[in-house]
């Protein structure tokens, strides 16, 4: 498993090294000192797993997440507790207190083992890391119904929640599966797999019917290409 350090202490990640070297099934592929060189060192060497400090110079943990187009697996590290209790509602696979026990790295690299044979046993999905205000989500593709433009954000439908994040619609279809995302207006673009109902409409586009009742149009322009690609 490859594994990238981020903290902007020295020591902290001379620790982390040190802690992980019991454990020969981790390589560390390298280290970066903040937010920005973070996401440098993430877009770079493609790590499995990231072990990663809240607080940095420059940027959180969080932001830092945030501006990625798509996250490895997130274990945070840091000296304060109030992140996990407050701000931190994603699905990351463990958050560490400094100092880190032994006892509980041991068992965050099983939870990351358990979590990476699961996935390899399946399609692996990718996964979209949402911050709204206080709030984060770590969310995996195939579990988003709608994305719908807002300005210059756009709000995700995924479970009960309804998130913004500062991306415009036009950024995210450039990263989304076409063959799973289908663009049905120049403000929605929609997961085929939740669609549960499509009825063609007076203006001669289509109306679909989501989980959860949401409701969308298709364009009269968007219409045919919305019928081939699913055989309808």
């Amino acid at each position: 498993m490859r594994a990238l350090l981020i903290d902007d202490e020295r020591l902290a990640r001379a620790e982390l090294r040190r802690l992980l070297a019991a454990h020969p099934e981790v390589e560390i592929v390298g280290e970066a000192v903040n937010a920005a060189d973070g996401v440098q060192q993430i877009l770079a060497l493609k790590p499995d797993l990231i072990f990663l400090d809240v607080q940095m110079p420059g940027g959180s943990g969080f932001d830092m997440l945030a501006a990625l187009e798509e996250a490895p697996e997130v274990i945070f590290t840091t000296a304060f507790d109030q992140y996990a209790l407050q701000a931190f509602e994603v699905n990351a696979l463990d958050y560490l207190q400094k100092p880190i026990q032994a006892a509980r790295m041991a068992s965050a690299l099983q939870r990351c083992a358990a979590r990476h044979h699961r996935e390899a046993a399946s399609t692996a999905s990718k996964k979209l890391f949402i911050k709204d205000g206080e709030r984060c989500w770590f969310v995996a593709l195939e579990d988003i119904r709608l994305f719908e433009s807002d300005g210059n954000y756009t709000r995700v439908y995924f479970g009960q929640n309804q998130p913004l994040m500062l991306r415009s619609l036009n950024q995210l279809e450039e990263k989304l599966d076409p063959q799973r995302f289908f663009r049905a207006s120049r403000r929605h673009i929609v997961n085929l797999d939740h669609i549960e109902q499509a009825a063609p409409n007076d203006a001669g586009g289509l109306d679909l019917t989501l989980r959860n009742q949401l409701a969308i149009e298709v364009s009269r322009r968007r219409a045919p290409q919305f019928k081939a690609l699913t055989s309808i």
